[in-house]
C-alpha cells in the first residue's frame, strides 16, 4: 500500500538503512516478477541515526553510487520512514461512510492518536477492508511520520537526481516483501507468521495474518553488537570485524565466543518480542517465524531460535524463484537476500 503518495511508474525499490543503501528494480511479464536492477551501497556510522537521515549529501552520494553500479535509468524511487517518529493505528469505521465523512472522521481519529501536534506530520490513511469486529465496519490503516523525517529522507534523495515518488512504513515493505514468499510456497493466507529482521542497530517485529500487519514493533537490537564483540575480543577495526565475520580464516574460539552468545542475544531479543505481541489485542498464535536481515544468515541461527522458542523458525528469502537480468550479480543478490526485504517490498510499490 502507499501510504504517503499514491500511484507509481516503473519504481526502484530504495531501503535506505544506518549501514548501507540498498537498491533493487522488478519488471513484471508473462513469466512473473523480474530483478532487472540491483546494488548495495555502504554508508558510514552516523550518516543516518535512528532511522532517520543526518547526513544527506552522504546518503545522496550513496543513491548516486548505488544507481550508477546497477546500471537503471529510472528516475522513481520508493523509500520508507520507521523508528519513533513513526507512528501507525488501525482503527474501525462506519462502512456506510461517504468519502467526505471518511477523510473528515480521519481527521478527528489523528488527533487523537498522533502523539505530536497535527502540523508538525505527514499522514495519509488508507481503507483495508471489511472489520472482523463487525459487518458494519471497514478497518482503516492510519499512517503518520514527523514531517521532518520525511524531509530529510526526500531532501538526500532529491540530492542524488532521483524523485521519492512513494514514501512507505518500513514494516508495510517488510510485509509487502513477504506476499513473494507467501505465494511461492503456498503459505496459506489464513497463517498468522512473524518476520523478525535484524538491522545494523535496530530490528523490526512484525506479524502478518494473511497479507495483513496485525502487530508491529521495532526493538532497539542490531547486528552491530556483534560487529563490537568482534572488533573488542580481537582488537580488530570494524572494517576488520566485518571481513572475519564473513571470512572463513576465524579463530579457533570464534563459535564459541562471539557467534553462541549472539544466538542467544537474538533468541533473547526474539523472546522479548514475543511477550510484547501476547499482551496485545491483536494476540494470536504464530505457526512460523521468518529470520531477515544481514544477521539471517548466520549458520545455525533459525535452528537455534526453533529449538530455543519452539517456533520453527527459518530465513527469509524474497528473491528465490524470480529471475534475474543478466546485468545483475546473481552471487551478491544471493548472498545479501535476507537483507533485501524492504528493499524488495518497496520495488514492488511500482505494480500497485
Amino acid at each position: 500500500m502507499n501510504i504517503f503518495n499514491k500511484k507509481t511508474p516503473v519504481t526502484i525499490g530504495l531501503d535506505i538503512s544506518s549501514s548501507a543503501v540498498k537498491l533493487i528494480q522488478f519488471s513484471r511479464g508473462d513469466s512473473g516478477i523480474r530483478i532487472e536492477h540491483f546494488a548495495i551501497e555502504s554508508l558510514a556510522a552516523g550518516v543516518v541515526k535512528d532511522k532517520a537521515v543526518a547526513d544527506s549529501s552522504a546518503v545522496a552520494a550513496a543513491i548516486e553510487r548505488a544507481v550508477r553500479r546497477s546500471g537503471t535509468k529510472t528516475k522513481y524511487c520508493a523509500v520508507s520512514v520507521s523508528g519513533s517518529g513513526v507512528m501507525t493505528k488501525t482503527i474501525s469505521l462506519p462502512a456506510d461512510m461517504s468519502d467526505i465523512e471518511l477523510e473528515s472522521q480521519i481527521e478527528v481519529e489523528a488527533d487523537q492518536y498522533i502523539p505530536y501536534s497535527l502540523d508538525e506530520v505527514s499522514r495519509d490513511f488508507e481503507v483495508l477492508g471489511p472489520s472482523k469486529r463487525s459487518a458494519d465496519l471497514v478497518d482503516v490503516l492510519l499512517a503518520a511520520c514527523k514531517s521532518e523525517n520525511i524531509d530529510q529522507l526526500t531532501t538526500a534523495v532529491d540530492q542524488s537526481g532521483l524523485k521519492a515518488r512513494v514514501v512507505d512504513v518500513e514494516a508495510y515493505a517488510i510485509a509487502n516483501a513477504f506476499v513473494l514468499i507467501r505465494h511461492r510456497d503456498g503459505i496459506p493466507a489464513d497463517r498468522t507468521v512473524a518476520i523478525f529482521d535484524i538491522g545494523s542497530e535496530q530490528s523490526s517485529f512484525v506479524i502478518l495474518n494473511g497479507d495483513r500487519v496485525i502487530y508491529s514493533r521495532e526493538h532497539a537490537f542490531g547486528s552491530s553488537q556483534l560487529l563490537e564483540d568482534i572488533s573488542r575480543r580481537y582488537e580488530l577495526s570494524a572494517e576488520e570485524a566485518l571481513v572475519m565475520l564473513r571470512g572463513d580464516d576465524r579463530p579457533d574460539d570464534f563459535a564459541q565466543m562471539v557467534i553462541e552468545p549472539f544466538q542467544q542475544s537474538v533468541v533473547q531479543q526474539i523472546g522479548r518480542a514475543l511477550q510484547f505481541f501476547s499482551s496485545s489485542n491483536e494476540f494470536q498464535n504464530i505457526e512460523s517465524l521468518f529470520l531477515a536481515g544481514g544477521a539471517a544468515m548466520i549458520k545455525g541461527l533459525d535452528q537455534v531460535i526453533t529449538n530455543e522458542l519452539g517456533i520453527a523458525t527459518e530465513v527469509a528469502d524474497p528473491i528465490r524463484g524470480l529471475s534475474v537480468s543478466n546485468n545483475v550479480s546473481a552471487n551478491s543478490l544471493r548472498a545479501n537476500a535476507p537483507a533485501l526485504m524492504a528493499a524488495c517490498g518497496l520495488a514492488m510499490r511500482g505494480f500497485d
